[in-house]
């Protein structure tokens, strides 16, 4: 995203920002200074810490953000000053108001009188010579309109009689009333404070659109509906099953614009009465209603990415089991479980195809199999998917009689169907079916979720909340970022990543991610992270960006095993140098970290923090900021929604994490909801408080519905049981 505009600008713009975000004005130039430089926002956070005041990632995306819409706003201005000087209507006051303009809305309403307009009744009027006319009852003087109006007909241009006269000048006044700043900054106030949208079934489909029976007749105000209310209502709309209105109270509108335009009580006070009335119902309120549902919506939006985001976060975070020797499997009952053997670095060795379950019940046949493929690629764990025949195959695996303790771990599969037949798969695996890459997925979620789920796109992995209805753009930006911030958060091995992985490295992209993988295929492993310069295209900027995030873990240098950034390699080596130790000593010894006085080593371009992060790096180095890994069992006698009884209080996994509540994994296939008043035995306004994505909850169940496959469920229920 092009940040450019100029130095000037950028000191009146991070002013403003500074003072929106409660920050210092130096915190943002710098940012978008660097920003514009191509810093991005991990490199930013990690490594210009004192330039940037040690900003986080949300603080700097904000700043990005806000700055590109201040760019949008004075390419905006610009062009509607270009626009009205042309028409010759530019006058100093007009120009001065457009320059102080702090807000698109508020530049739309004073480019409005001067917009390129459809035909309109009030431009119709003009063409028959009545805004004169306008002009005169408008004045509201001790004058007759009926007897002026006698001076504008003019049959030639279809004004036949006073009333017809009339009748135009009035659309002439109800444009100005609908132009005028004053008028909409009032009508806006009021929509603003009581907007309410209603919503009602479309005739005739009340039945089909029996979905939407929630909001067959809901009114509430508008920007205070729940997000998630507010995309529904709009998809029932969208869909033709709602229709919907958004009014404030029309007398008090009325009465506003009165204050403004009423100047007595005479007979033309009486046109101008009639014309603003008519202004407001046909021009305002369709105005308003078009503003009010475009914020209810853009907050909405907001909510809903804000929680996809929260939740992509969590899962992408999820504990890795690390590099283990894993069978995975992806169950099937007809099509029978499709097994492969996948060594700790992921790589497929072996796949083949078992029928433990009905209709074909070969099950000593899978039992044998399964041994000998554990016996054989000296299996250390089994991931088994958690979609159709999930369980069944869970309990088959659980049964069989191994000569050593082995693990089994169901994995949710979401988003591996997608991968399983998108290009990534098919380069991947050329010479095997979507079936075969999908267990294969599956095993390797297992291993670091992380650098499996990067191959999908994050709307089809499932966590998130009407992600198809809100804005598509927002939503990729937003989990495009927060990708980029786990997988630069948690590093990556420079000779193992995938090259989609490696495209979310600060600084690369997939380009350079590609690179890098033709050489490792051409030249073997990389011994030391300078190696990358020698990678095409590869420069000085892409390795200033990407090499903190980088690591590679048997390499001679050890600093390019840690997340120590190469240019500050030197003041490691001067640590080590003034305690006549190694720099191998320096990471091994806390000893020999205790005697290091931090102060000591900051220079101009290195400060406090940087040496902090430093020796936090040298402590635990290439640490993974991940959590361990906990193993989970569902209940083994519950297999399906039928097993289900309320009272029962089971094991669960947080699946997905919404406004109203959670959705939590129990192992019959039909994810439960546990609203948000059902979480603790307190006021709950977030979810995210009580619960985060994959954590594993007890719940106690309250209500099935089988018809419907709706799963009530409690955590406050099930505390102590």
């Amino acid at each position: 995203m092009s940040l450019s505009i100029m130095p000037d600008q950028n000191k009146i713009f991070a002013e403003l920002i500074a003072r929106e975000m409660n920050l210092q004005p130096w915190q943002v130039f710098n940012t978008i200074k660097l920003m514009e430089g191509g810093a991005t926002i991990p490199f930013l956070a990690r490594y210009r810490k004192e330039l940037t005041g040690s900003l986080d990632e949300v603080q700097l995306a904000a700043i990005r953000d806000r700055h590109q819409q201040l760019v949008e706003l004075e390419k905006r201005r610009e062009f509607i000053l270009e626009t009205i000087a042309a028409q010759e209507k530019l006058t100093p006051e007009l120009e001065k108001q457009i320059k102080a303009a702090e807000t698109l809305t508020l530049l739309e309403d004073l480019y409005l009188p001067y917009k390129p307009k459809r035909k309109t009744r009030a431009s119709i009027a003009r063409e028959k010579g009545l805004e004169p006319l306008a002009e005169i009852i408008l004045a509201q003087g001790a004058v007759d309109p009926t007897e002026k109006a006698v001076a504008f007909i003019d049959p030639e241009k279809n004004v036949n009689n006073p009333e017809e006269a009339l009748s135009g000048a009035r659309d002439i006044i109800a444009e100005w009333v609908n132009e005028s700043l004053p008028a909409r900054e009032r009508i806006r106030n009021l929509f603003t404070r009581e907007a309410m949208i209603s919503s009602k079934p479309v005739k005739g489909r009340e039945l089909e659109g029996i979905h939407f029976q929630n909001y067959y007749d809901t009114n509430e105000n508008i920007l205070k509906a729940p997000s998630h209310r507010i995309l529904a209502i709009f998809r029932g709309e969208e869909e033709g099953f709602l229709k919907l209105s958004v009014e404030a109270n029309e007398e008090t509108a009325i009465f506003l614009l009165n204050r403004i335009f009423m100047k007595g009580t005479n007979k033309a006070s009486q046109q101008v009465e009639m014309a603003v009335k008519d202004s407001y119902k046909r021009l305002l309120q369709p105005s308003m209603d078009t503003e009010m549902r475009q914020l209810a919506k853009q907050k909405a939006d907001y909510e809903a990415i804000k929680v996809f985001a929260g939740n992509l976060r969590q899962l992408l975070l999820a504990a890795p089991l690390g590099q283990k020797n894993i069978l995975a499997i992806d169950p099937g009952f007809r099509t029978g479980c499709k097994v492969v053997c996948l060594d700790r670095q992921g790589r497929l060795l072996h796949n083949e195809t078992i029928y433990p379950h009905p209709p074909q019940n070969e099950v000593g046949n899978a039992v044998s199999k399964i041994k000998n493929l554990v016996s054989a690629y000296g299996i250390e764990a089994i991931a088994i998917g958690n979609g159709t025949a999930g369980r069944e195959t869970e309990n088959f695996i659980r049964k069989i009689p191994f000569d050593r303790p082995l693990i089994s771990i169901m994995v949710n599969e979401s988003g591996a169907s997608v991968y399983s037949a998108s290009a990534v798969a098919r380069e991947e695996f050329p010479d095997y079916d979507v079936t075969v890459r999908g267990a294969v997925s599956i095993g390797r979620r297992l291993m670091d979720p992380l650098a499996e789920l990067v191959k999908i796109d994050p709307k089809s992995i499932g966590v998130g909340q009407y992600q198809h209805d809100v804005n598509q753009s927002a939503l990729q930006h937003s989990l495009e970022d927060t990708v980029t911030t786990c997988v630069n958060q948690v590093g990556v091995e420079l000779n193992t990543a995938s090259k989609q992985l490696l495209s979310y490295v600060s600084g690369l992209g997939p380009s350079l991610a590609g690179s890098i993988i033709d050489y490792r295929n051409q030249k073997g492993e990389f011994k030391s992270r300078t190696e990358l310069l020698k990678v095409k295209r590869f420069g000085e900027k892409a390795f200033e960006q990407a090499a903190g995030f980088l690591r590679i873990r048997n390499a001679p240098d050890p600093l390019d095993r840690t997340a120590v950034h190469p240019e500050s390699y030197h003041i490691v080596r001067q640590m080590a140098g003034n305690l006549n130790c190694s720099v191998e000593d320096l990471i091994e010894k806390e000893e020999l970290r205790k005697q290091i006085r931090p102060k000591d080593y900051v220079t101009e371009t290195a400060g406090l923090p940087t040496i902090n992060d430093i020796l936090q790096e040298l402590a635990k180095p290439g640490r993974d900021p991940r959590e361990q890994f906990d193993l989970f069992e569902f209940d083994n006698s519950i297999n399906s929604i039928d097993d289900l009884k309320p009272g029962m209080v089971l094991n669960g996994i947080v699946t997905n994490i919404t406004a109203f509540g959670a959705f939590v994994d129990i192992g019959v296939h039909q994810d439960g909801l546990v609203h948000v008043s059902q979480m603790a035995d307190r006021f709950i306004r977030n979810p995210n408080e009580v619960v985060k994505l994959t954590m594993k909850v007890r719940v106690k169940v309250m209500d099935v519905d089988v018809a419907r496959k709706r799963i009530s469920l409690s955590m406050k229920e099930a505390a102590g049981q």
